[in-house]
C-alpha cells in the first residue's frame, strides 16, 4: 500500500555474522556485541504484499478499559480504512492475574462496540494460536535462535545479587541497569552452573554504547541512548518470556504491519527493536497515540468515575455514541464535525490526524452526544428500546396500544441515556401538587388567584367539556384551552402556569397540551403499571376538588409570618 511508511532497523558497521560463526564455534558469547552501535529506522515500502495488519492485544486481568477500547477502535477502523486485517490477540501470560472471566468481558465489549476481529479468539486464523499462553513453545523456540546466534546468554545470578547491584547503582546515581556479569563468562563457568542446577534467565545482549531511532507514524523521531538500558531479561528462570519478547515474537510472526498502542508502550519499542533486529525480522510501523486523562489532565482512572466499556453499557450508553465519541479523543478529520458513523469513521480515517497532546475524557460531552445519537434513531426503534426499558422498569403492564409512541416523542428530548428514560416517565406520571404549591416558585400563583382557576377548571370537568376536548386530540385542546381562557379573561402565562400546575403538578416539562393529552390517555389505556405512582386525571381533579385552599392559603400566611419574625 503506497504512502504507509515501514520502518526496519539498521545496525551500523554492517556485518557481524562472521565473527558470531566463530564465537559459536568456541562455544563462547562474545565481546564483540559490546561494540559502538548505531541503530537507525529507515522508511520503506511493504516489504511484502501481505497488505495492512493491525492488532489489539488485551491482558484478561479486568475489565475493558475506555483507553483500550480506543485503540482497539484505531486499529480496526485503520484496517477497514485500507482493507487490511484486523486481529485480536489475548496477552495472558500474567497466569496470576488473568481470568477466563476477563476474556469474556473483553469480548463482548468488543462486540458490542462493533469492532469485529478477522483473526482471533472464536474465529481462528492462520497464524494462531491467538492466546500467548498458548504460544509458549514459539517464544522458546527463539529465545533458543537467539541464545545460538550469541544475541542472549545464561544468566545465574540470584535475586540477592541483582538486588545488590540495583542499590550499588543508586548509590552512585546512575541508572538500575544489569552489570552484564555472565555476559562474558566462559564455557566452564557456564556448565559449572548448570551442573549445580542453578537456576538461570535468558538476557539480551544490548550494546553498551549507541542510539536507536525510529520515526514514529504519531510522534515523530524518536531516538533512545542504548546506554541506558542494560541487558535485559527474556526469558524467566521459571521458563516463561517476559512480555516484550512475547509481543515481539507475536507481532512478527503474525505479521503485523502497523501497530498502533498507547504512548504508554513507547519505552518498550527500545527492547523491541533490538529484539526485532536480532531475529532477522522486518519491523512494523509504529505509532503511539496519546493517553487518554480525566479533567484534572491525570491519567483517567477509576477514581474519576467510569473509565470501562461494561460500566458505560450499564449505564445506558449506545454503542454506535462510545464508538464516535472515542474516536474523537485524540483524532478529527480537520473539519470540525463531531458526528460519525462507524462507516464515516473508517472512510475518513488518517493516522496523521491524530493528535499528540493528551486527550481529556468529558464525560458531560459524552452524555450529551448519546443524546443527540438517541433522539436521532429511527422513531420505530426509539420507541421499541424505550417501551422495552419502561416495561422492564415495572413502569408499563405491556406496549399495546399508542401510548408508548406518544410517550417517547413528548419525552424523549429529557433523555440523554436509556437509563434516564425511568425517571423522566416516572416523572410525568407524579403528581406533586402539594410541594409544587409550597415552594418559592409556586408562591406567586397560588396568589394569583389559584384556587378560583381550581374551580372554573373542576366545572369544566364536571360538565364533560374537557375531557371530549382531550379526546378530539390536540385541535380539540387548543380550542377548549382558547374558550377556557377567554372565559377567565386571562391569556398567556397567566393562563398556562397555573392550568400547568393544576393538570400536572408541576410548574415545568414538556409542551402542556401534549402532556394533558398523554395523561389523559395514560389513564384510560390500562398499561400503565399500579407501582408508578400514577394519578389519572381523574384523581387529579378529585385531589383539586377536596383541597380546603383557604386553609392551605392560611398555612402560606403563617410560614409567611415565621420567616419574617425569624430574621428579625
Amino acid at each position: 500500500m503506497s504512502g504507509i511508511a515501514f520502518l526496519r532497523i539498521r545496525v551500523l558497521p554492517g556485518r557481524t555474522p562472521l565473527l558470531v560463526r566463530q564465537c559459536l564455534a568456541l562455544n563462547h558469547r562474545p565481546s564483540v556485541h559490546r561494540r559502538n552501535l548505531s541503530v537507525t529506522a529507515s522508511t520503506d515500502s511493504s516489504p511484502s504484499n501481505i497488505g495492512v495488519r493491525v492488532r489489539f492485544a488485551p491482558s484478561p486481568t479486568g475489565n475493558l478499559h475506555v483507553g483500550g477500547a480506543r485503540t482497539a477502535l484505531f486499529n480496526y477502523i485503520f484496517a477497514r480504512s485500507n482493507g487490511g486485517k484486523f486481529i485480536l490477540r489475548i496477552e495472558d501470560t500474567d497466569l496470576e492475574r488473568s481470568t477466563k472471566q476477563s476474556e469474556e468481558a473483553v469480548l463482548n465489549d468488543l462486540t458490542w462496540l462493533g469492532l469485529d476481529w478477522d483473526e482471533g479468539p472464536g474465529v481462528g486464523g492462520e497464524y494462531g494460536p491467538y492466546r500467548q499462553s498458548e504460544r509458549n513453545s514459539l517464544y522458546k523456540q527463539h529465545a533458543e535462535n537467539l541464545l545460538n546466534s550469541g544475541h542472549a546468554y545464561r544468566c545465574f545470578c540470584s535475586n540477592e545479587e541483582l538486588e545488590k547491584m540495583k542499590e550499588r547503582a543508586q548509590q552512585l546515581q546512575m541508572p538500575p541497569v544489569y552489570t552484564g556479569k555472565w555476559s562474558t563468562a566462559s564455557d566452564g563457568e557456564i556448565h559449572e552452573e548448570l551442573a549445580k542446577m542453578t537456576p538461570y534467565t535468558y538476557r539480551f545482549r544490548v550494546p553498551k554504547e549507541g542510539t536507536l531511532k525510529i520515526n514514529d507514524l504519531v510522534r515523530g523521531e524518536v531516538i533512545w541512548s542504548l546506554d541506558t538500558l542494560g541487558d535485559f531479561v527474556i526469558l524467566r528462570s521459571n521458563g516463561q518470556p517476559v512480555y516484550n519478547f512475547c509481543v515481539t515474537v507475536d507481532d512478527a510472526t503474525m505479521h503485523i504491519s502497523h501497530v498502533i498502542r498507547a504512548e504508554e508502550h513507547l519505552p518498550n519499542t527500545l527492547r523491541q527493536a533490538l529484539i526485532y533486529q536480532a531475529l532477522g525480522f522486518t519491523m512494523p510501523s509504529f505509532a503511539h497515540v496519546s493517553l487518554i486523562l480525566a479533567p484534572d489532565r491525570s491519567k483517567l482512572s477509576k477514581r474519576h468515575g467510569a473509565t470501562s466499556v461494561g460500566q458505560f453499557r450499564e449505564m445506558g450508553y449506545l454503542p454506535k455514541s462510545m464508538v464516535n465519541y472515542l474516536a474523537l479523543l485524540g483524532w478529527s478529520d480537520g473539519t470540525g464535525n463531531e458526528f460519525f458513523t462507524m462507516d464515516q469513521l473508517i472512510e475518513n480515517f488518517s493516522i496523521s490526524r491524530i493528535n499528540k497532546s493528551g486527550a481529556v475524557f468529558d464525560s458531560t460531552k459524552l452524555r450529551w452526544m448519546n443524546g443527540q445519537h438517541l433522539r436521532a434513531l429511527p422513531s420505530e426503534e426509539l420507541t421499541t428500546i424505550l417501551g422495552e426499558r419502561w416495561k422492564s422498569a415495572g413502569l408499563l403492564l405491556d406496549l399495546e396500544g399508542t401510548f408508548v409512541k406518544e410517550a417517547t416523542e413528548l419525552l424523549k428530548d429529557g433523555i440523554d441515556l436509556v437509563t434516564d428514560a425511568d425517571t423522566v416517565l416516572s416523572n410525568f406520571l407524579s403528581y406533586p401538587l402539594d410541594s409544587t404549591l409550597a415552594s418559592t416558585e409556586g408562591k406567586p400563583i397560588v396568589e394569583d388567584k389559584l384556587c378560583d382557576m381550581a374551580a372554573s377548571l373542576l366545572s369544566a370537568y364536571d360538565s364533560g367539556e374537557l375531557v371530549e376536548a382531550l379526546k378530539e386530540g390536540p385541535a380539540g385542546w387548543q380550542k377548549w384551552v382558547k374558550s377556557f381562557g377567554k372565559q377567565l379573561n386571562r391569556k398567556g402565562k397567566s393562563l398556562f402556569m397555573p392550568l400547568r400546575v393544576l393538570l400536572t403538578g408541576k410548574l415545568h416539562g414538556p409542551e402542556m397540551g401534549g402532556s394533558i393529552i398523554l395523561l389523559y390517555k395514560a389513564g384510560v389505556c390500562g398499561i400503565i403499571s399500579p407501582h408508578a405512582g400514577f394519578k389519572t386525571l381523574g384523581d387529579r381533579l378529585k385531589i383539586l376538588r377536596e383541597m380546603d385552599w383557604e386553609a392551605f392559603n392560611t398555612q402560606k400566611c403563617s410560614d409567611a409570618d415565621s420567616v419574617t419574625a425569624a430574621s428579625h
